[in-house]
């Protein structure tokens, strides 16, 4: 590959010679948003293995490094069968490193993610990227990354054997439960939480990081989002902490999971929310009365099916419109209508705007992970969640309250399984992450949810 041809033109060829190539690599990988990449500095998370590089070039670690690789950076979803899971890679140093972000332990939903570097790229010697796999706990070993088709790409370990312990499939499920839930199996009573676990062990574990990983995007923002789209953390009962992502599309908010289980696969719409329908509580005392919630989320979703059946389409086309609601004066004629006390109305204001917060607490015979959830919200909305059997049999949205508790937290009141789901927004700064434009993420988000299904 030749030296970057726009800042040749810019200092002219004269003196790009006097410079030498190696300033205008230097300044290539400035301006390609690589700033400080320098190989004769180590720096990074691995810097005291880092080979020497007093005599790598510049243009060596363009071409050979990050041009070369540029393509598998950002955010991507693993195909791991209904668990999927978010890979973050990077540019660390020297380094192309692909993250595997995990939630916390279960139930603590607002601890920061874990994270563990699945697989590295570095420059072992000069015009040779050279491909680690750094899965298991005997270091990093012989891989392969390969760029399969646009904003697709698949990793391979080359020596499966590193990813073996010394005591075995026992040992290994041992290490496995510490890491990914923070305990051992004696501490866990509940019998069908066990099945869970081990389940979700023999098969993620079979795939000894032979993967492939498809990009995913960002939700977009708009000025009047309820509150900034994302990623979150959420309790899902025996299933743990999973992934999900935030979106805002018209008068409707989708949760779409980006970590799964064997009921709700990962690229499912795990909750929408209806945010053209505010549900006001009752008081608190009232609101301890599962059935007092239920009689009103139920008025709720009579409201809603009458609606459709005048408007002649299922929810609003599924509210894909681009734009976010807009706050008005008045609420509009139809919306107007509450079902009675500690009804629906709808947000007849900004959203950042409407309530200064009420009391909140989760009716008597409402399940939750985690007893810590906040006592006062915003504001609560209709929703509906998505439930199924074992293998995503039978799936079917249900009623539930979506319930804002302040701009980082949100819950869902599932209604039909008597359980509460609390969500805490993931506190990451994600680079290459964002969608080119509100069609690609529309796009990304049908794909993930057609390959789940």
């Amino acid at each position: 590959m030749k030296a970057p041809t726009e800042l040749i033109s810019a200092v002219g060829r004269g003196a790009a010679r006097a410079l030498g190539a190696s300033v205008l690599w230097r300044g290539h990988l400035d301006t390609g948003g690589w700033a400080g990449i320098n190989p004769r500095v180590k720096s990074g998370r691995f810097m005291k293995i880092l080979p020497d590089y007093e005599h790598m070039e510049y243009r060596d670690v363009y071409t050979c490094l990050l041009h070369r690789y540029r393509h598998i950076l950002g955010l991507w979803q693993p195909d791991i069968g209904p668990y999927g899971g978010l890979l973050n890679v990077v540019v660390d140093g020297l380094f192309i490193i692909g993250w595997m972000y995990l939630p916390p332990h279960d139930p603590h939903v607002d601890d920061p993610m874990r994270f563990k570097p699945l697989f590295r790229i570095h420059l072992m010697e000069r015009k040779s990227a050279t491909v680690e796999c750094m899965y298991g706990h005997r270091g990093p070993h012989n891989g392969h990354v390969q760029v399969v088709k646009k904003d697709e790409f698949s990793t391979k370990c080359n020596q499966t054997d590193h990813h073996r312990m010394s005591g075995g499939r026992q040992e290994e499920f041992r290490t496995w439960l510490r890491e990914e839930w923070g305990r051992t199996l004696e501490d866990i009573f509940h019998e069908h939480m066990q099945e869970l676990i081990l389940m979700k062990f023999i098969y993620t574990s079979q795939y000894d990081n032979c993967l492939t990983y498809r990009r995913i995007y960002l939700p977009p923002s708009h000025p009047d989002d309820l509150i900034r789209p994302g990623l979150f953390k959420g309790t899902y009962g025996s299933h743990g902490l999973e992934i999900v992502m935030l979106s805002f599309h018209g008068k409707h908010a989708r949760g779409t999971k980006i970590t799964g289980d064997p009921n709700i696969p990962a690229g499912q719409q795990t909750v929408e929310i209806d945010l053209r329908h505010r549900i006001h509580l009752p008081d608190i005392e009232s609101l301890r009365d599962f059935n007092e919630l239920s009689r009103i989320v139920l008025e709720v979703r009579e409201q809603v099916r009458q609606e459709q059946q005048q408007e002649g389409g299922p929810e609003d086309a599924e509210g894909l419109g681009q734009q976010s609601p807009q706050p008005c004066a008045e609420p509009p004629a139809e919306q107007a209508k509450g079902p009675g006390d500690g009804g629906a109305e709808a947000a007849a204001e900004p959203p950042a705007q409407s309530g200064q917060g009420q009391p909140f607490v989760l009716p008597v015979g409402v399940s939750s992970r985690n007893e810590d959830y906040p006592r006062t919200c915003r504001m609560c909305f209709y929703g509906t969640g998505l439930i199924a059997g074992h293998g995503f049999t039978s799936p079917e949205r249900t009623p539930g309250v979506f319930v804002l508790f302040d701009e980082d937290r949100f819950g869902f009141i599932w209604l039909e399984l008597k359980s509460f789901s609390l969500y805490s927004r993931v506190q990451a700064a994600f680079r290459n992450a964002d969608a080119p434009s509100p069609q690609a993420f529309e796009e990304m988000l049908k794909n993930i949810q057609s390959l789940a299904s």
